[in-house]
């Protein structure tokens, strides 16, 4: 009698273990750029509405930790990154589903100040003005707006004299944050970003890039749940989603 109750009681305890994950076994679970924040957790719901039973579950973060979570074997259907950088190491290291990559939105990089900021800065060159002793940067080792960034002031002969300044940032919200905060003189984001914050940041400077900001997107090859994964890359690409995409600054990649 003993041993049956226990038998029960083993088979009730399985039983409560096993439930939560099958009533998740529709989710689809999405990594992207946390510059993607705002407008993606405005297409979830719309997505969910046009794809009953699914529930989109969002993981942002600085693209290159993303691409690690993913490498490491983190449950992920879609990937988004904000460079194409990061994008072909995922598909260097095979983890992308065969064909499923493609562009879906672009933006612009943007040099921003504290919205109370009185020191005047207007161009790169400015940045080395002994007034400005913080630049909040996007680490280029792990942050795609870190890498272009980098890049545009190597362009500019400027990168030597703002490296000392910097602070790594370790997403492009975080360096949003520094300046917002007035932690930092300046800081580098992107326009998208910058546009959520104008109460607390200006921008001062479009800064040219050496090439195009263009989001990729592609589904991830060891995904659990591969039909919503494809899904989901079409419908980031129809007139209703790009429109959403615009109005939170995203341009056409």
């Amino acid at each position: 009698m003993n041993l049956l109750r226990l038998r029960r009681c083993i088979g009730a305890a399985l039983l409560a273990l096993v439930a939560p994950f099958a009533a998740h076994a529709a989710d689809l679970t999405v990594s992207a750029a946390a510059s993607l924040t705002n407008a993606f957790k405005e297409l979830g719901p719309a997505f969910e509405v046009q794809n009953p039973g699914t529930t989109v579950v969002f993981n942002f973060a600085a693209s290159d930790a993303l691409l690690a979570q993913i490498a490491k074997g983190a449950p992920v259907d879609v990937f988004a990154s904000a460079d194409q950088d990061a994008m072909d190491r995922a598909d260097a290291q095979k983890l992308l589903a065969a064909g499923s990559r493609r562009n879906f939105v672009g933006n612009a990089l943007v040099m921003i100040v504290p919205s109370d900021s009185a020191l005047g800065l207007k161009t790169l060159a400015d940045l080395q003005k002994a007034a400005v002793k913080r630049v909040a940067i996007g680490n280029p080792a792990s942050v795609p707006v870190g890498r272009y960034t980098k890049a545009s002031l190597e362009a500019a002969t400027l990168w030597a004299a703002v490296e000392p300044k910097a602070v790594m940032a370790q997403s492009v919200r975080q360096a949003l944050d520094y300046v917002a905060r007035g932690e930092a003189e300046a800081g580098f984001v992107y326009a998208t970003d910058a546009a959520i914050m104008k109460d607390k940041v200006k921008v001062v400077a479009t800064v040219q890039t050496t090439s195009a900001i263009t989001y990729p997107i592609a589904a991830v090859n060891a995904s659990p749940n591969p039909g919503a994964a494809r899904q989901f890359l079409d419908f980031v690409l129809t007139p209703a989603a790009q429109a959403v995409l615009a109005r939170y600054g995203f341009g056409i990649p």
